[in-house]
């Protein structure tokens, strides 16, 4: 009953979700939400030593100029390349809304597996771009620009990157067969999963604190990739670089 009334309540705003306008809004405004908090936090870090206590990398500085060039790039994606394809896709393939929701398990189930293959596309992905020269020099440095990570490097990448996790986050959905109101909460889950992995903070409540055994990685996981480059290229999850054998768990 839960997901049917929160299912009509997003079905109230049906004109709006029909828009070409929505998609690029809608991912680029929980983009954002979900960086302020870490922004804040990056802001009050110099002055406050608690919050530093939490910094994986204690003694770096995120200054306005770093956030500033990371929000300018991942701002001129959206507009540049990500607007115009979406308005391609609701030429070509408008929207459409069942009236009735999700069960709760099978909503669970569903987002749990586009999780887990987004993180199966991102493993290879993100893999061959550091073991081929020519890919990581032409597409993939830049998102290397820096080695500590922030909120808002996680969308600091080239048009080519942008689009091709994009394409893997929305493609699974449709893979799948999922209903439309799971296809959101995957998103919102995939791009919160992805700042909090570049957020450079270990927080007690962090996800993979949460997550039993080490399956899953977070921001100290990531991070380590960014100051190694060559370990860590799960976005998430640990299996797939246990089985690899990319997994470090150290900077040192």
């Amino acid at each position: 009953m839960l997901l049917q009334s929160l299912w009509d309540l997003i079905l109230g705003y049906h004109a709006w979700l029909m828009s070409p306008f929505f998609p690029v809004l809608f991912s680029l405004g929980v983009y954002l939400a979900f960086c302020l908090p870490f922004v804040v936090l990056d802001l009050l870090s110099p002055r406050l030593a608690w919050i530093r206590t939490f910094k994986i990398q204690q003694k770096s500085h995120v200054s306005w100029t770093m956030m500033w060039s990371c929000l300018a790039l991942s701002l001129y994606n959206h507009v540049v390349f990500l607007f115009p394809l979406t308005v391609l896709h609701w030429y070509w393939r408008p929207a459409s809304f069942i009236a009735e929701a999700p069960g709760t398990l099978r909503l669970i189930w569903d987002v749990v597996a586009c999780l887990l293959l987004f993180d199966f596309q991102s493993f290879i992905w993100h893999m061959l771009h550091h073991k081929v020269p020519w890919l990581y020099r032409t597409f993939h440095k830049v998102h290397h620009k820096h080695t500590t990570t922030f909120a808002l490097t996680t969308e600091y990448s080239g048009a080519w990157e942008t689009l091709s996790l994009g394409f893997f986050a929305s493609v699974n959905p449709l893979l799948l067969g999922c209903h439309p109101l799971t296809e959101m909460v995957f998103y919102v889950l995939n791009i919160w999963l992805s700042v909090e992995d570049h957020c450079g903070y270990d927080l007690p409540w962090s996800t993979h604190r949460l997550v039993p055994f080490g399956l899953y990685g977070g921001a100290p996981h990531h991070d380590i990739h960014h100051l190694k480059f060559k370990s860590n290229y799960a976005p998430y999850f640990t299996h797939w670089d246990r089985l690899f054998g990319t997994l470090h768990k150290s900077s040192d």
